[in-house]
């Protein structure tokens, strides 16, 4: 049963106006009587995005990164670079800006209820490591909403991200016409959206260079430089078979198989190749320098920031999913 006003009212027995005037973030209750009826709203299982906002002279955007503790986030470069984008864009479009971070163990009823009492005219949710099942609360709320850097393909909404498979299939391209045999993948073991379409983009590639997907040999790697060398030194204890040049989903994971592989006497590029994924700054620092897939990580920012005013005006049309093309940057490592 949907929880309304009058059923919290009937609960505290006080007036359902008090009851409306507190969810709404609004004057004229006190903050003892405001927290008593948040908490017992909370209590009732009350529908927080079902709160309707109030319009605001001002156009906030409200950038919220949702970042579970794990590997991934570990890549702090890219999330910087993108917010550097986003802060850039609003500043020449004269909007305000809040950055709010949500946890995995945060409490979303807590969350939506904090943005629709900001009043903010527009959501940016950062979902690389978001889950459709995390996402659908946000999915309720009225106000307009961009989910950046990943995609869920059952959810109809607004996207901006990278051309994964686009950026995967040139790697894996420049690999095969390079190095003339078939390669490997350096998969992260850590499954999200990002990562399983790099993947297509890689046996895409492998297919229509008319070799066999299932011949490919495939690491399954912690996508941290720490973690992607420990778990390769792993591999190469075990004795297991290695190809002689490969794709790897990150340059984290990248730069991580290449110290491991160093150590173990291979030489790269002469006895193993590797291309990597998102152009971070220790991709250059590498020896020798890592090549890598390029993405355009203020221009993803922007881009963000100009679909969402969009999305923000009265004829703000269908939804779109913007997909950001990426480049080859050749260096040393194949």
């Amino acid at each position: 049963m949907k929880i309304n006003a009058k059923d919290i009212a009937k609960e505290l027995n006080i007036s359902a106006a008090a009851v409306s005037l507190a969810l709404n973030g609004k004057k004229g209750v006190s903050e003892i009587t405001r927290e008593k009826i948040i908490a017992k709203a909370k209590e009732m299982g009350f529908d927080f995005s079902s709160l309707v906002r109030s319009p605001k002279d001002k156009i906030n955007i409200l950038f919220l990164i949702y970042a579970r503790t794990g590997a991934v986030v570990a890549d702090t470069q890219f999330f910087a670079s993108v917010t550097e984008g986003i802060s850039i864009r609003c500043q020449e479009r004269k909007l305000n800006l809040e950055v709010r971070y949500i946890y995995e163990n945060d409490n979303l009823a807590d969350e939506i209820y904090s943005i629709i009492k900001t009043d903010t005219s527009g959501i940016i949710l950062l979902g690389t490591e978001m889950t459709p099942v995390r996402f659908r609360p946000f999915q309720k709320l009225s106000i307009p909403l961009l989910i950046l850097d990943t995609y869920f393909e059952e959810i109809n909404g607004n996207y901006c991200l990278i051309n994964n498979v686009q950026g995967a299939y040139i790697a894996t391209n420049y690999i095969i016409r390079k190095k003339k045999q078939q390669p490997g993948h350096l998969k992260s073991a850590y499954d999200i959206g990002n990562f399983k379409e790099r993947e297509d983009g890689f046996y895409n590639a492998i297919r229509a260079n008319g070799m066999s997907a299932s011949k490919s040999i495939v690491h399954h790697l912690a996508p941290s430089t720490e973690g992607a060398y420990e778990d390769m030194k792993n591999i190469l204890q075990r004795g297991d078979a290695i190809a002689s040049c490969y794709f790897a989903d990150n340059d984290l994971i990248a730069c991580g198989a290449m110290k491991a592989f160093k150590e173990a006497g291979y030489r790269i590029p002469e006895d193993i190749g590797i291309v990597g994924f998102d152009n971070i700054v220790l991709s250059e620092m590498m020896d020798p320098p890592l090549t890598t897939i390029n993405v355009p990580k203020l221009n993803m920012g922007k881009n963000a920031v100009d679909r969402l005013i969009v999305m923000m005006s009265p004829d703000s049309g269908s939804p779109v999913k913007i997909e950001i093309s990426t480049d080859l940057v050749i260096r040393k490592s194949l």
